[in-house]
């Protein structure tokens, strides 16, 4: 019986000789598969051994074969592999060891270079040298490979790991040898990438941790920017307004975009003047500052410190400072003696700034009683002019709700973190967490004035015919909807029938650029449709609102995030094991003075707006987990709560985005895991106004 030993899809294969034709042959497989192969492709025809004990033997036969002797004594030309096997055993070899020496050779293209049917060709030496070099690395990496998953299973982080961590977690080159490692521990250990890392102690630094991941993700190349010369912000041909204007903002805040004047008229009426930095007016669209604005698209807010959109000096030259004349562009409103706006003009000039208020040191003072009361006797700046803006801010408010169909939620507290020490590392950081009672007088004021403005603009960018950034709102409740387009649209949540964002181009793209959209409306007026940076479907246009709104998405998630996470810490930081809270929904409780909402095992049955008082387990301040429980109900859900209204659940949906801590997905074995959720928007007028929203 004959057997032949072939080459079938490039591996050498054994078959029972069953017919043959001239350019053909019948073989049965062990398997008893039958096959026609071409006769090209039989390599060695045999009597003896059986084919599976023949191709065993030289298998295993093969590793013993020097590859450098084989390389040495081959010819120089084209061979065949019975001629080296002669060589190798002396004599006539017999089948057994004619398939070792080619299964030898076809498994060293290194050495021997395939010439087809049973033919090569020995490699250059070069080419064996440098082959045999690139193997010994592939070997050591292996090795390395090898240790280091192993020293990661064994609760042990190798060094060159460590270099890589966040980059290995976030931004992951799958070709690296530090990759394969830890893909490898994952696999052999059954464990996640992130928890595997953290049991081996990787993760020294939960802060470092939640920023590196935020940084790889948005900022690649860093935060730093060019070195690019600061404009010019002197601008000498702008004419300077007759009035004296003032800021209102936290103390933290370098990036003043707005401030406000009042000047009194001689019928009883008032002119209110708005006053917004103008960036835009030495940042042409497409130069340097422009594109550099366009790829952040927005200031990054974290406790402690943020991510500016422009570099400190250009913000320096255009940030409205107290005592010093800035370009701005500034929209004013004339009032009759009932606070009813007669008109408004839009103009670009120089503003002398009289003061910077800060609202973290007045608001204790400036309050609705005050406000009523004498300006003369108030012992706080410019008194006489926030008194008459509170009356207008009022009376804005109220039409904005006779719009909306109902009044907006009243109270609620907003917080300000503030983060010291955090230059000597997180563990000597210290965080105070500062409740601020939202609609406070003067958020109010400031709220009402730049809402005012945006909608304003908005509509008179519309009426000339100049696309803009909108964001529009419509909807209730669970279907309630914000979007951004370039048409004016109605925000119902404000209750305006368009809302562009225009009054903080220091620290958000998207105003920045209907900043300069209103430049050019105040220079051409009706002719601006022609000369305006961006003309009516502009495609560049909606390119950046799409980018944009992906942006800010992602550095609002980024900055609740880092709040939660500093949340935490305070609970550790003050010792804080017990507090009051509130049953929302699902499940959820929002903690007595914390911006803090998280699951509570107990709260499920209860009613919303049940007052419980909560335990606190250990918070994981890297996936920002707090384990809570319900200890005591304190009281049961009051009357009133039962009766707000759907359309302002998002509120809580806001305060809730990572009620269930912050799932990392980790692109390694484990990259399954969900990101983090996205909150919706909620449904607060300070929110859509303020500067740092």
């Amino acid at each position: 019986m004959s057997y032949v030993l072939f080459e079938e899809g490039g591996k050498i294969a054994t078959a029972r000789l069953m017919s043959q034709a001239e350019t053909s042959m019948q073989v049965e497989m062990a398997s008893g598969k039958r096959l026609k192969i071409k006769t090209q492709q039989a390599l060695l025809e045999f009597e003896t051994p059986e084919p599976a004990v023949l191709l065993d033997w030289a298998q295993a036969q093969q590793d013993d074969i020097d590859l450098d002797l084989l390389w040495e004594f081959a010819p120089d030309e084209e061979f065949p592999f019975s001629t080296v096997a002669t060589d190798y055993y002396g004599g006539t070899p017999d089948a057994r060891h004619q398939a070792a020496v080619l299964l030898r050779l076809h498994g060293a293209p290194h050495y021997f270079q395939r010439r087809g049917k049973g033919l090569f060709r020995k490699a250059g030496q070069e080419t064996v040298r440098a082959a045999l070099a690139a193997i010994a690395r592939k070997e050591e990496q292996q090795r390395r490979i090898d240790e280091d998953a192993s020293a990661l299973a064994a609760g042990q982080c190798p060094a060159s790991i460590a270099d890589k961590l966040y980059s290995l977690l976030f931004k992951p080159d799958k070709n690296s040898i530090e990759y394969k490692a830890l893909a490898l521990a994952v696999h052999q250990s059954g464990v996640g990438a992130l928890q595997l890392l953290r049991q081996a102690g990787a993760i020294a630094s939960p802060w470092h941790f939640h920023m590196q991941r935020f940084l790889l993700e948005y900022f690649p190349k860093g935060t730093g920017f060019g070195n690019l010369p600061i404009p010019d912000a002197t601008m000498p041909d702008l004419p300077l307004a007759p009035v004296e204007a003032f800021s209102i903002d936290d103390s933290a805040t370098t990036e003043i975009d707005d401030a406000l004047s009042v000047q009194a008229r001689s019928d009883g009426g008032w002119c209110v003047g708005i006053h917004i930095a103008a960036p835009a007016l030495a940042m042409p669209r497409d130069c340097p500052w422009d594109l550099a604005a366009r790829a952040r698209m927005s200031t990054v807010y974290m406790p402690g410190d943020k991510i500016t959109m422009l570099p400190d000096a250009l913000v320096a030259a255009f940030t409205l400072r107290e005592g010093r004349n800035s370009p701005a562009v500034s929209i004013y409103f004339e009032l009759d003696p009932e606070f009813v706006v007669r008109s408004h003009e839009t103009r670009i000039e120089h503003v002398h700034i009289s003061a910077n208020l800060r609202h973290d040191l007045l608001d204790a003072v400036v309050t609705e009683a005050s406000l009523a009361a004498d300006p003369a006797l108030q012992p706080y700046p410019c008194a006489a002019a926030l008194a008459l803006l509170w009356r207008f801010a009022q009376r804005l408010k109220a039409g904005r709700e006779a719009v909306r169909g109902r009044p907006e939620r009243p109270g609620g507290v907003d917080y300000t973190f503030r983060v010291s020490g955090l230059d000597n590392g997180e563990d000597a950081a210290r965080v105070d967490i500062v409740p601020r009672r939202r609609g406070a007088p003067l958020d109010l004021i400031v709220a009402e004035m730049m809402i005012l403005a945006n909608t304003t603009w908005g509509g008179w960018l519309a009426e000339l015919g100049l696309p803009a950034i909108y964001r529009s709102q419509s909807g209730m409740g669970a279907n309630l909807r914000t979007r951004m387009g370039t048409r004016a649209a109605p925000h119902q949540g404000l209750g305006v029938p368009q809302y562009a964002w225009c009054t903080s181009p220091l620290r958000r793209y998207a105003d920045l650029v209907n900043q300069s959209q209103i430049i050019a409306a105040v220079r051409h007026g009706r002719t601006a449709p022609l000369a305006a940076p961006y003309k009516p479907k502009d495609a560049q246009l909606f390119a950046v609102v799409g980018a944009f709104e992906d942006a800010y998405g992602a550095y609002a998630d980024f900055q609740r995030g880092m709040e939660r996470y500093w949340t935490l810490r305070y609970l550790q930081q003050e010792s804080i094991l017990q507090r009051d809270a509130a049953v929302l929904r699902e499940g959820l409780v929002r903690v007595d003075g914390l911006p803090l909402v998280l699951p509570a095992l107990g709260a499920q049955e209860l009613s919303r707006g049940t007052r419980v008082r909560v335990q606190f387990g250990a918070a994981d301040l890297v996936t920002l987990e707090q384990p809570c429980r319900v200890v005591e109900v304190l009281a049961p859900e009051p009357a009133a709560s039962s009766m707000q209204s759907a359309a302002e659940e998002p509120d809580d949906d806001a305060a809730s985005a990572l009620a269930g801590g912050l799932q990392v997905a980790v692109d390694v074995v484990d990259a399954g895991d969900a990101p983090a959720a996205t909150a919706a928007e909620a449904v607060v007028p300070a929110a859509e106004a303020s500067p740092s929203a």
